[in-house]
Formats: structure tokens, sequence, C-alpha cells
């Protein structure tokens, strides 16, 4: 599979766990099966531009969306893959205060 066909994936994967939904309810919305909407993700499979398109519309984003990047960064590494794991996470936790105090200690961490 090309390197374009698996930046389409990474960004479906990427979306659909920023939004907290899981593989199975992504395939409801766009009338797949469980095990297509998985192969879309691991790069199994190319996304035609029909289905594309609805995978966009149930991700609530455009078309376009899954190729920025394209052709400006490298292939992501692994710390970079766990952001929007990081992020949905981040967003989950149970209180604003919580919130605060982890960004807090990451910027104490991270330096000047």
């Amino acid at each position: 599979m090309q390197d374009v066909d698996h930046h389409v994936a990474r960004r479906m994967r990427e979306r659909r766990i920023m939004l907290g939904l899981t593989q199975q309810q992504v395939a409801e919305r766009i009338g797949v099966t469980y095990q297509q909407a998985y192969k879309y993700e691991a790069g199994g499979n190319r996304v035609s531009a029909g289905r594309l398109f609805a995978i966009a519309q149930a991700l609530g984003v455009g078309p376009a969306h899954f190729f920025e990047g394209l052709a400006t960064r490298p292939a992501p590494e692994p710390r970079e893959r766990r952001m929007p794991e990081l992020a949905r996470d981040f967003l989950n936790l149970p209180s604003r205060g919580l919130q605060e105090a982890i960004a807090d200690l990451a910027r104490a961490l991270a330096g000047p």
C-alpha cells in the first residue's frame, strides 16, 4: 500500500479516537462491517472516494482532513501516534482542576 493510503488510514484512526468512537460505531455509521472498518484503519484495504466521503461525514470532517499534512511531514514518531489518545484521555478527566494540574505538571517537566 502506498504512503498516502497509510496516511489516510492513520488520520481516520486519529479522528475516531479523538471523538471517542469505537470501530464498531464508525462501521455502523458508514454501513460496513466492523472487520471492514478495521481493515480501513489498519491500511489493509484502500478506501474508495465514495467511502471516504461517508467516513468524513461520520467523523464530522471534510474529506480533505484525511490528507492534511501529507506532503509536509514525514511518518510520525511512535509518540505522535499516542497524541490523539492522550488528548481524549485528558478531556475525559473528571474535573477541570485535574486537567489544570496535569497541564501544569507537563509544563514543569518540559522545562523553559
